[in-house]
């Protein structure tokens, strides 16, 4: 991997990042997303940079039922040496029941709880960044998830948006609320429900939250697409540490590039696309290994190329049948087809990527804003927004 300076002289002295008993060196979380941060690709992440590792997001339901697909999710490599699980949940005692098993049966060091899913899928049924404007239903899941994970001496987070939109935000309330629940962190994707990914991250509201809770870690979320603009976010807001999402995609050496930002040096992973070419091969090898079937891991790696060979001349044709591979033997031959000396395209290869979306009004369950506490319907049909899907 060619590695090389940036011009700037920018550098940045961050302690590590303390939840509970753990201590995270480099300050740098990646975000838990949906047929991403599975195994393979954390292992990826790790072997670039230090962090903490979030799995994919699994419902609370599902975990209690034990779902094979969920069981799958939250397991982890032997020498993952923190095992982070997120946790999607609408009901407080299945959310409680979700975290009793993660503890009792030692299946995880560290929990997070979601609250920043815009999905309308999730968000019509009350949950995800629709959730704590209901301030007693996201008050008794906190309480509930913190009470039970300390049972085991587990530190439990939560990651959540700034609200429904901007004439519904929620996070100044639901910081505090956590805060006073005994949350290990707190971090906040600057964006509020219907911004989904669209327009900027608000890197004001993430600074306001540092400020309001000044006793516990406060993580910012959004645009971060380079060490760089971790460096500014830091700087702008004060946060204790990142959180990184999309920005990772198909760049698991940003982690390297964090890790060399938050350590002082100033070097930067620029890979050409011979190493690109040779990272794309042993990530499908390791979905092989996660999965245990090429087929499935095949189909899992086509999503990651337009990400992996961003601003790279590779053709459409190539591009193409990359993004419908069936086989490793198939993805060695047309791999080979690249110029391997073909150098790093800077900043066309960086900057945002994956789908924005746009600014949408949010979907929500009748009568939702009309109050900050459920009403008996609103209490009775809560349970049927956990569903499979993750995001935030």
């Amino acid at each position: 991997m060619s590695i090389a300076p940036i011009t700037t002289s920018t550098r940045l002295d961050l302690p590590p990042l303390r939840l509970g008993g753990i201590t995270v060196d480099t300050p740098v979380v990646l975000a838990p997303m949906a047929g991403i941060t599975n195994t393979a690709f954390r292992r990826l992440c790790r072997e670039y940079g230090g962090g903490l590792y979030v799995s994919e997001m699994v419902t609370s339901r599902a975990l209690v039922e034990r779902n094979p697909e969920s069981l799958r999710i939250i397991s982890h490599d032997e020498d993952e040496l923190v095992r982070s699980v997120q946790l999607y949940g609408v009901d407080p005692k299945t959310v409680g029941a979700a975290v009793r098993i993660l503890v009792e049966e030692d299946r995880a060091d560290h929990i997070d709880l979601n609250f920043g899913c815009p999905v309308p899928k999730v968000t019509r049924k009350g949950g995800g960044a629709a959730l704590p404007w209901k301030l007693d239903l996201f008050t008794g899941i906190v309480q509930t998830a913190v009470r039970e994970a300390s049972r085991g001496n587990i530190p439990l987070t939560i990651k959540m948006r700034k609200g429904i939109d901007e004439d519904h935000l929620t996070f100044r309330e639901a910081g505090k609320i956590a805060r006073d629940a005994g949350v290990a962190a707190v971090a906040l994707h600057g964006r509020t429900a219907s911004q989904f990914y669209s327009g900027k991250a608000d890197w004001n509201a993430i600074a306001e939250l540092r400020e309001a809770l000044p006793d516990v870690p406060v993580l910012g979320n959004g645009d971060i697409w380079s060490a760089e603009d971790a460096i500014r976010m830091v700087q702008q807001t004060g946060v204790d540490g990142v959180v990184v999402g999309r920005g990772c995609q198909g760049r698991p050496w940003l982690f390297g590039d964090l890790m060399n930002a938050f350590e002082g040096r100033d070097e930067r992973h620029q890979p050409g696309l011979g190493q690109v070419a040779d990272t794309v091969y042993r990530h499908a090898e390791l979905l092989v290994d996660t999965f245990g079937n090429e087929m499935m891991a095949l189909r899992d790696i086509r999503k990651h190329m337009a990400w992996y060979f961003k601003g790279y001349v590779v053709g459409g044709e190539l591009r193409a049948a990359l993004a419908a591979v069936p086989t490793l033997e198939v993805l060695r031959g047309l791999l080979d087809q690249l110029d391997r000396t073909s150098p790093y395209p800077r900043t066309d290869a960086e900057g945002p990527r994956g789908r924005a979306g746009s600014p949408k009004r949010t979907s929500l369950p009748d009568k939702w804003l009309e109050a900050r506490r459920l009403n008996p319907e609103q209490q009775a049909d809560i349970a049927a927004a956990e569903v499979d899907i993750s995001g935030g």
